[in-house]
């Protein structure tokens, strides 16, 4: 048994573990959140971006081929609010 000289310890430290708990299970849904938002974004630019065309074929073998530019990914900005941490 608990006597009164530990028992507001321990029920702070359980309250403080329970609440790491939280902030961490918040935490991996908001970034689960995060990622299927970036994923469905993917999924709607891609059927309305064209596909590029191939490059012309040169006769001449000293050009040296040149990549193809790539996309920047921009994070999108989130759509929810963080809460505060409690104290």
């Amino acid at each position: 048994m608990l006597g009164p000289e530990k028992l507001p310890r321990v029920v702070s430290e359980i309250g403080r573990w329970v609440g790491r708990a939280r902030a961490m299970a918040r935490q991996f849904r908001e970034q689960l959140e995060e990622e299927v938002q970036l994923e469905q974004a993917r999924k709607a630019q891609a059927p309305t971006t064209p596909a590029p065309a191939a490059p012309p074929v040169s006769a001449a073998p000293s050009e040296t081929p040149v990549a193809p530019p790539t996309r920047s990914r921009t994070p999108t900005p989130p759509t929810h609010r963080r809460r505060p941490k409690r104290r």
